[in-house]
């Protein structure tokens, strides 16, 4: 499974890049909107530091609007996915997008068949939310597992990039599932490589050997 890290923040980018975990980043407008900063020079800054796809959220939500705003940030790097609501007028802009060769993301995703129309219309990654339908008692995991069940079903290509996650369970149930892609906050990252026995177990090696040689 690959790993993107959901932020628009530079440094904690660079942070994840550094230890040789990060396959690609999402960002979206409100990602952007807490950074302070254009949203072209953020995405070209990412670029540089990442090698992986590098989504890039149209903020437009007509299909003209979406096409010339996509068409643009494509410009930007060559790793840039464009991101598309799963809208009618996404759906369109999903199709016209994979026809010329640029890569496509389609976002808010909230049941199996928006995933599968986009799918349809070629594009490479789909990601459903998961937080966002625990958060109205609904079972995010539910919809990962069905997605990958049709797409496994009649051998779709598209990624199944599980989004929203909050937690680590959450990540750990992305991954068993069978979700291509999981993109994650910094700090689920880092809470990942926490446990308690790891720590206790540490210390205890360090304590032995003090005690044993000094130091």
């Amino acid at each position: 499974m690959d790993l993107y890290i959901d932020t628009a923040n530079l440094d904690e980018i660079k942070q994840a890049a550094d230890m040789g975990v990060l396959d690609g980043v999402t960002t979206n407008p409100s990602l952007i909107a807490k950074e302070g900063i254009d949203y072209g020079k953020r995405l070209a800054e990412i670029c540089k530091v990442v090698d992986g796809p590098v989504s890039a959220e149209v903020i437009a939500t007509d299909y003209d609007g979406m096409m010339k705003e996509g068409r643009e940030r494509a410009k930007i790097a060559d790793n840039i996915v464009i991101k598309l609501p799963c809208t009618m007028d996404g759906l369109k802009a999903c199709k016209s997008f994979t026809d010329e060769g640029t890569p496509t993301n389609l976002t808010l995703c909230f049941q199996p068949l928006q995933a599968l129309m986009v799918a349809k219309a070629g594009a490479f990654l789909v990601s459903p939310f998961i937080g966002r339908l625990d958060d109205i008692a609904q079972d995010g995991m539910e919809l990962i597992a069905n997605i990958r069940q049709i797409y496994d079903n009649y051998g779709i290509p598209t990624k199944v990039l599980a989004a929203s996650i909050r937690h680590p369970l959450h990540f750990v149930q992305c991954a068993l599932a069978g979700a291509d892609v999981a993109t994650v906050p910094f700090s689920v990252i880092k809470q990942v490589m926490k446990h308690p026995l790891t720590d206790s177990g540490l210390e205890k090696f360090v304590a032995d050997y003090q005690k044993a040689f000094g130091g």
